[in-house]
C-alpha cells in the first residue's frame, strides 16, 4: 500500500484540484469514486482529500477487463439493463468522479457494445443531474498509444492540467476568462463553417447556446462548444486525428451529411466499428456537437478523447446525443467525438467572417 510520502507530487496535486475545483467537495457531501485499479495512486490520494475536507468517499473499483468482459460474457439479459444497486449508489451521492485508465483489453462485438452503451443512459441521465467530473491516470498502455516513453507521457498530462505550476486553479480561471471571449464572439454568430483538406461543411448554431469548458466538467479541458441545429448541418468532412471507440481503434473517418443526416461514412481504420455505432439508433446519425479546442499544451493526439478534442487548433464534431443545456434535442445512446485537425490550412468562418486560420483566432 502506498503512503502519503511515496505519492508523486502530480498525483497530490491532481487530487487537490479535483476535489477543491472541478468537485467543490463541502463537509457532509458524499462522492463517488469510479475508476480501475491502475489508477491505485489518485484514487488513494483523492480519498484522504475528501476525507480531509469532512466528506465521504465512496469508492468504485474495478479490474482493468472487467466492464469489458462483461460486454463479453453476460447474458443478454443483464447486459440490457443496469442494476438497481447501481442506479441507487449514484442517486445517493452529491457528486460522481470517474478516472479513465487507458488499457487495451479484449475487445467486444459491437454490437454488444452498442446494447451495453443503450443500457448504460439510465447512468448517464442520472449522473447529469448531479456535480460531476471526468480525468484521466496515466497508465503504460496510455503512454504506447501516445507513442510517448510512459515518463514524457505523465509529464505531458500533468502539463495539460497546469499541474506543474504553483496554482493550477489559477490557471484554470485564466481559461475561463480567455474562453469567455470566444464564447461572446461564437454567440452572436448565425452559420459556423468549417474548411480543410477534405473538409467543407456548414451548420447553424444559432439559438443554441455555446459553453465554456473551463476544467470543472473534464480534467484536463480547455475547449468552447455547443449543439449545431439537427437539420442544419451539409457538407463533407474529413477527421484525420486518430481515436478509438469500444476499446478499438479508428482512422482517418469521412463523414458526408445532407440537411443534418449521415448519408455517406467510411473509415480507412475501424470502419466496421464506425458503421455499427451509426446503427446504434436513428440519433446515431445526426451531429449532438461542435467543440472547438483551445488547450495549446496539447499539442499532440494520444487517442484518448479527454485531450485530443482539447488540442489547440482543431475542431472536433460528436455523432449521437446532443446537449441539453446547449438547447440540443437529439437524442442517442452515443455521444463519439471526432476530431478534425485545423492548423495546416484549415478554416473557421462565422456567418462569412474569418474566426480562426491553422489553428489560430484571429
Amino acid at each position: 500500500m502506498l503512503s502519503e510520502y511515496t505519492l508523486p507530487e502530480y498525483t497530490v496535486k491532481h487530487a487537490a484540484l479535483l476535489v477543491d475545483y472541478c468537485l467543490e467537495v463541502e463537509r457532509g457531501q458524499r462522492v463517488l469514486v469510479q475508476s480501475s485499479t491502475l489508477a491505485l495512486p489518485l484514487v488513494e490520494a483523492l480519498y484522504r482529500a475528501i476525507l480531509e475536507r469532512g466528506a465521504e468517499p465512496i469508492l468504485n473499483l474495478e479490474y482493468p477487463d472487467q466492464s469489458a468482459d462483461y460486454v463479453r460474457l453476460a447474458d443478454p439479459d443483464l447486459l440490457e439493463r443496469v442494476h438497481p444497486t447501481r442506479l441507487q449508489e449514484l442517486e445517493r451521492v452529491h457528486s460522481s468522479l470517474r478516472i479513465l485508465t487507458p488499457h487495451l483489453g479484449t475487445a467486444a462485438p459491437a454490437e454488444r457494445v452498442q446494447r451495453f452503451r443503450l443500457a448504460s443512459s439510465a447512468l448517464a441521465e442520472i449522473r447529469r443531474h448531479k456535480r460531476w467530473s471526468l480525468t484521466l491516470f496515466p497508465t503504460q498502455t496510455g503512454a504506447e498509444l501516445a507513442e510517448m516513453p510512459y515518463a514524457d507521457y505523465a509529464d505531458f498530462v500533468a502539463r495539460a492540467m497546469f499541474l506543474d505550476c504553483s496554482d493550477p486553479i489559477a490557471k484554470w480561471l485564466e481559461v475561463r476568462e480567455f474562453q469567455a471571449g470566444l464564447v461572446e464572439r461564437l454567440s452572436r454568430a448565425r452559420e459556423v463553417r468549417l474548411v480543410s483538406l477534405e473538409t467543407d461543411v456548414k451548420m447553424q448554431t444559432d439559438s443554441r447556446v455555446w459553453r465554456n469548458s473551463d476544467g470543472l466538467r473534464n480534467m484536463p479541458s480547455g475547449e468552447v462548444f455547443t449543439s449545431p441545429l439537427e437539420d442544419s448541418a451539409n457538407g463533407t468532412i474529413f477527421f484525420d486525428v486518430p481515436t478509438m471507440y469500444g476499446g478499438q481503434k479508428v482512422s482517418n473517418i469521412r463523414l458526408e451529411l445532407v440537411n443534418g443526416k449521415i448519408t455517406r461514412a467510411s473509415a480507412e481504420e475501424g470502419n466496421d466499428v464506425l458503421q455499427a455505432a451509426l446503427e446504434t439508433d436513428p440519433g446515431a446519425r445526426f451531429l449532438g456537437e461542435i467543440g472547438i479546442g483551445s488547450n495549446y499544451e496539447i499539442q499532440r493526439p494520444t487517442r484518448e478523447i479527454l485531450f485530443d478534442e482539447k488540442i489547440g487548433g482543431t475542431v472536433h464534431l460528436a455523432v449521437g446525443s446532443s446537449y441539453r443545456e446547449c438547447g440540443g434535442l437529439n437524442e442517442s445512446a452515443i455521444h463519439w467525438d471526432m476530431i478534425c485537425d485545423l492548423r495546416k490550412g484549415g478554416e473557421i468562418w462565422l456567418d462569412g467572417e474569418i474566426f480562426q486560420r491553422n489553428g489560430v483566432f484571429v
